[in-house]
């Protein structure tokens, strides 16, 4: 599996849509993605890439693309 496939996995899982859905999605975008969905998710992407989103990163996510761009900070590649 790749890790944008991880990526995507995380937020289909998290936020229960389809990939369909992913392009575009921003925070309080769907129901699920409110405060508690995002510390969520920010967990489940540290868990699934073994790394640890500095606060300011974690402010700064706020959409799928903006997720993306932020979690190469990290050495990831999507």
């Amino acid at each position: 599996m790749t890790n944008l496939e991880k990526y995507n996995n995380v937020f289909k899982e998290s936020f229960e849509v389809t990939e369909e859905q992913l392009d575009g999605l921003e925070y309080q975008g769907v129901e699920l993605w409110d405060s508690v969905g995002h510390m969520d998710l920010v967990a489940s992407l540290e868990e699934v890439f073994g790394i640890m989103f500095d606060t300011d990163d974690i402010i700064d996510f706020s959409s799928y693309e903006k997720g993306k761009e932020l979690i190469r900070k990290y050495d990831v590649e999507l």
